[in-house]
């Protein structure tokens, strides 16, 4: 599986591209040319254009561009992160237990996800982080509590199919307590679906981040968060046109680098959706 994900230049692409933001979020303080620009004010340097010395330009408060997206992709990461693990966490249980029995609980939680996929995520996670108001905490929290439906259907559907599997039945019969048939028998063998949903949500996720920042409702000023630099740089353009450039073509690379492992991931780990059609 991993010389044919090897031989998938785009899933190869996406890969590199989630290795260089690791090592951006891990290496920020060291690479960033000016670390104490993030957070601080430089007025008489506000708005210069790229240069040398300084890539991506300053920003209004006279901060290097360039600084605060490499400190910008750890707290993007990190977002990412936490909320998919917390919408994994809640998603993949539910979906289990549902899937597993037949019966009223099962539906009732089906029936609350559904309730969630009713609303488009994105006007849910806006009115969330609305109520609750602008911070990464609350970005985190509306983001969770709106994705984890996405893993419940998709655990719920693999289990249904998995639930009169011959290995399944077997380990029923030997006396398998129903958590250990679904922990131990089941699961792993919905996990490649799991993996390859996680990654492609990453992607998702640091979108829907971003737009939050855009309507600012995610982190506070004077946060390095790439929506919310997008959004204070609209007042200036075209003319700085830098400012808008920079975070924005930090988000397209980091959203297409998780959407094009997740792509190979899927055509390794499920033969049946491979994009070539074919057996290897």
């Amino acid at each position: 599986m991993l010389r044919r994900l090897a031989r998938d230049r785009a899933a190869m692409l996406g890969a590199v591209l989630i290795g260089i933001l690791l090592l951006v979020a891990l290496l920020a303080p060291v690479l960033a040319p000016y670390p104490e620009d993030v957070w601080q004010f430089h007025t008489p340097r506000r708005l210069l254009p790229p240069a040398p010395d300084r890539l991506f330009g300053t920003d209004r408060m006279g901060s290097d561009v360039f600084s605060r997206i490499l400190f910008g992709a750890r707290i993007t990461l990190s977002l990412a992160v936490i909320a998919v693990g917390s919408a994994v966490l809640i998603g993949v249980p539910i979906g289990l237990v549902a899937g597993y029995y037949r019966n009223g609980f099962s539906e009732l939680l089906m029936r609350v996800s559904e309730i969630f996929l009713a609303v488009p995520q994105i006007v849910l996670a806006i009115a969330i982080a609305q109520t609750l108001g602008p911070s990464i905490q609350n970005v985190i929290l509306a983001l969770s509590i709106t994705y984890w439906p996405f893993w419940a259907r998709l655990v719920y559907a693999e289990t249904r199919s998995m639930r009169n599997e011959v290995f399944v039945e077997s380990a029923i019969a030997l006396g398998a307590s129903p958590w250990r048939v679904m922990v131990l028998h089941i699961l792993p063998n919905i996990a490649s679906p799991i993996i390859v949903r996680t990654s492609i949500g990453m992607g998702a996720t640091i979108l829907t981040a971003a737009t939050l920042g855009f309507l600012g409702l995610g982190a506070p000023p004077p946060t390095p968060e790439w929506g919310r630099m997008i959004a204070e740089s609209r007042e200036y353009l075209p003319e700085a046109w830098w400012y808008a450039l920079a975070p924005g073509l930090a988000i397209f690379l980091t959203v297409l680098g998780f959407n094009l492992l997740g792509d190979g991931l899927r055509d390794v780990l499920d033969p049946r959706t491979r994009r070539g059609g074919g057996n290897d």
